[in-house]
């Protein structure tokens, strides 16, 4: 059981598309996590997002391979400054959620619960990828158990 926490594909600067959907690239780089998360077995049993176009094109990439059994779903307090600590309190390992938002939300998530502190950056996300939290059985402590990126940088 697991959290998966995804920063949306690349996407189209403004100029070109005002709504930021994903770019061919982000596209393909999302399909690509996807099918390697799919080929891993990763089971995912519903993919949250922020509503924003990016995010809701990478959750439908990501469902295609995934099938979550609860599909996907727009929920408020992923956008890029949100308040994390809204969030967090209601999380936990054992739904096996994903989510689909934006930095800073997503690296400030990841500080907060691995760290406890939302400022301390512990995890550089890249688009399209997937970083993997689990809690310790013993005291519930976050911790990162493994990462999917698009390209090793």
């Amino acid at each position: 059981m697991a959290l998966y926490l995804v920063q949306h594909g690349l996407s189209l600067p403004k100029e070109q598309d005002p709504e930021q959907g994903l770019s061919e690239t982000g596209i393909a780089e999302v399909q690509r996590i996807a099918t390697v998360a799919r080929d891993y077995q990763i089971r995912v049993s519903t993919i949250h997002h922020s509503g924003k176009k990016r995010a809701c094109q990478t959750a439908e990439i990501f469902a295609e391979s995934l099938a979550p059994e609860n599909g996907i779903r727009e929920v408020n307090g992923l956008k890029p400054l949100d308040n994390v600590t809204t969030l967090a309190p209601y999380l936990n390992s054992e739904n096996d959620l994903m989510l689909i938002g934006h930095l800073p939300f997503m690296e400030r998530l990841v500080s907060l619960l691995t760290s406890g502190n939302s400022e301390r950056k512990v995890f550089k996300f890249q688009n399209g990828g997937i970083v993997c939290l689990d809690q310790d059985p013993g005291n519930s402590n976050w911790y990162i158990k493994w990462t999917l990126m698009p390209r090793i940088e």
